[in-house]
């Protein structure tokens, strides 16, 4: 090199390097417009001159340079949300709103004003779609999530809208974006819709809280009176069993007295028929007997015993205030 006169550098080795420099650039522009990466979460769409190729998973990809393909990343796996009625201005410990009335004022179908905020969760499930389909995609979600929304809370009273019916119209609003978004082509799938704050207009607050309350202690009432029904009707239907039980055991213990004292006669009256005398010779002592068994101050005396004659015992000890 020290022997290379400044003419002949000039003259041969000058151009070379240009040659080798301009070689080198057109080498990097070709990998850095040839070669490119998909991420994990995320899906490539080729095209070529403008019109659809192909679809790329996550990886190291490679495309016709200098434009002639070109890739649109689109991101499939995270889930999606957009805002209505407010914005998250700082996320965190102490996160941060501004409200939107132009979104969240609405009229419900009792015509009253209440303001509604609410969240769309959504995942892009057809990248092509996504890409081709639809050119004002955010908008599109945006304009039928609030169509959607003003439909339902539109069809439905203030209270119902802001106690029983709230869950209803979340899930009524997801099925309705669904089937809407598939008309479209825009190739999302509307996870879940969620109601936030759902208020009546500032001046008519505090009615609304004394209504809240009445309801609140109305269903407070009506649970007290469940539970004092649901502890006395057990009670009630145990005593209603006891006394049907006694009167059953009554009722059977009737019976089969009054079977043993027919079977007493019949036995009784066999007797009397074969020995019609000894029979009611055996029975009236028996009357006798049952009638004066608990009467220790009288005597029966019949020296023939042809009858029996109750007398008193005269010489007896009688007994204090009346006794015999």
């Amino acid at each position: 090199m020290q022997n290379v006169t400044p003419g002949l550098w000039s003259k041969y080795l000058r151009p070379m390097t240009i040659l080798l420099v301009a070689a080198g650039i057109v080498v990097v522009a070709l990998l850095g417009t040839s070669v490119y990466i998909v991420d994990q979460t995320e899906q490539s769409v080729i095209t070529r001159l403008g019109k659809f190729r192909r679809i790329n998973g996550p990886g190291l990809h490679f495309r016709l340079p200098f434009g002639i393909d070109k890739q649109y990343m689109v991101n499939v796996t995270t889930v999606q949300t957009e805002q209505f009625g407010f914005r998250t201005l700082k996320s965190g410990v102490s996160s941060s709103y501004a409200g939107l009335t132009t979104e969240s004022t609405m009229l419900t179908g009792d015509l009253n004003i209440i303001e509604v905020e609410w969240i769309i969760q959504y995942r892009i499930t057809e990248p092509k779609a996504w890409v081709f389909n639809v050119m004002e995609r955010t908008e599109t979600i945006r304009d039928v999530s609030r169509s959607a929304i003003n439909m339902l809370v539109g069809d439905r009273a203030i209270m119902d809208i802001m106690g029983s019916q709230r869950s209803t119209i979340e899930s009524e609003a997801t099925a309705f974006m669904n089937e809407t978004f598939r008309g479209y082509g825009l190739g999302i799938d509307v996870i879940a819709v969620k109601l936030q704050n759902i208020d009546p207009p500032a001046g008519v607050q505090e009615a609304f809280d004394d209504v809240n309350k009445a309801e609140q202690d109305q269903n407070r009432l009506i649970n007290e009176g469940q539970q004092a029904y649901n502890a006395e009707i057990p009670r009630a239907k145990g005593e209603a069993d006891r006394l049907v039980q006694i009167a059953q055991g009554y009722a059977s213990e009737r019976v089969n007295r009054a079977r043993g004292d027919v079977s007493r006669f019949n036995s009784v009256y066999d007797e009397y028929r074969r020995a019609p005398e000894v029979t009611r010779r055996r029975l009236y002592y028996e009357m006798i007997e049952e009638v004066f068994k608990e009467d220790t101050e009288t005597v029966i005396i019949d020296r023939n015993f042809n009858n029996f004659l109750p007398l008193r015992d005269l010489n007896a000890p009688r007994t204090p205030q009346g006794g015999r």
